[in-house]
């Protein structure tokens, strides 16, 4: 490991001297218990949302275009009023049913392109705003009606590191499966090395939850993971990764030791609806947000609009092949074949 960042080395680089071909590293069918997995899922989803759902990123809610999305069959816009804050509701114009996220916003008021009816945010003619909460990286709405739970005030946002400190970036996809899928893909880290080998190598699970079926706080229900990330050839940077999931369609993995300690990465998962053939679609929103305090780190801070699309693309390639992962497990489960179902 590369340690906790006392005695660091002055480069977070480690050179490889063995590499293991991807055959011959060590199989991890047997770690990877279905039980054990199906247990962190289970207690995953006993755990309270607030019926708060991520519907993207901070940056993508403009001034004079509002963010329109789908969750769970429901039209959700969602756009910035003139001191900047979030508000949200409806996607459905209460007039004649326009899609108000083809709408601009002018003057912090979103102005449907079909009559011209204005929504400054306030309850209007049929129209009832949706609580609404702008964490810094991701855009949440509140919809009481689909999640069916005790609403919460504001949603269960991870840890994160201090916001002027670090680089954010925000990855987003769309798979064919459930929530429940994507969720169980991330409490899944034995799969790294094998299906990730052009991003992970040297993976072992140093931890993992006993299998109980008992209720277990978010940050006591982990997974530790010793990994090396891929940079080029042997070049590795070696870290310890906490995988936790604070409340059902949300797992985080948090760097505790090696380079760039208290680092996440948000993975929220959103069910959006049907599709034309009446599968269910959810969206994965992905958010990186990094930190070092590497004097250097300040240089990748100011060139964020150029590493931004580095990340999303880094995080894509990623979800290329979890998303077939999770979409696997849904047509599985949908058709009763999916191992110890």
């Amino acid at each position: 490991m590369a340690g906790d960042g006392r005695g660091r080395r002055r480069l977070p680089l480690s050179l490889r001297r063995d590499a293991v071909a991807w055959e011959r590293q060590r199989p991890t069918w047997r770690d990877a218990r279905p039980a054990l997995i199906a247990g962190a899922l289970k207690r995953a989803q006993a755990r309270p949302s607030g019926n708060w759902y991520v519907v993207g990123a901070s940056r993508d809610v403009g001034g004079d275009r509002p963010l329109g999305r789908t969750v769970a069959g429901q039209e959700v816009v969602v756009w910035r009023d003139t001191g900047g804050r979030v508000v949200a509701g409806p996607g459905v114009c209460p007039h004649l049913g326009a899609p108000l996220r083809d709408s601009p916003v002018r003057c912090g008021t979103l102005v449907c392109h079909w009559h011209g009816l204005s929504l400054d945010g306030g309850p209007f003619a049929g129209w009832e705003p949706f609580p609404a909460y702008d964490d810094g990286v991701l855009v949440w709405v509140r919809l009481d009606a689909v999640g069916g739970e005790e609403p919460l005030d504001a949603p269960v946002v991870p840890r994160r590191p201090v916001p002027a400190r670090a680089l954010s970036a925000v990855y987003a996809g769309v798979g064919v499966c459930e929530p429940e899928d994507v969720v169980a893909n991330r409490l899944d880290p034995w799969h790294g090395a094998w299906f990730h080998p052009y991003s992970f190598v040297d993976l072992t699970v140093a931890d993992a939850p006993d299998g109980s079926d008992g209720p277990a706080a978010a940050d006591e229900d982990a997974f530790a993971v010793d990994v090396s990330f891929k940079v080029a050839g042997r070049l590795v940077v070696p870290v310890r990764a906490v995988f936790t999931a604070p409340e059902p369609r949300t797992v985080v993995m948090h760097i505790t030791e090696g380079e760039g300690v208290g680092s996440v990465v948000e993975t929220h998962a959103t069910p959006l609806g049907p599709d034309a053939s009446g599968r269910p679609r959810t969206a994965v929103i992905e958010a990186v947000v990094a930190a070092s305090d590497r004097r250097g780190f300040a240089l990748a801070r100011a060139a964020a609009p150029l590493l931004r699309p580095l990340v999303r693309a880094a995080s894509g390639r990623l979800w290329r092949d979890d998303l077939a992962y999770a979409e696997r497990r849904w047509a599985l489960r949908s058709t009763g074949r999916f191992p110890g179902a």
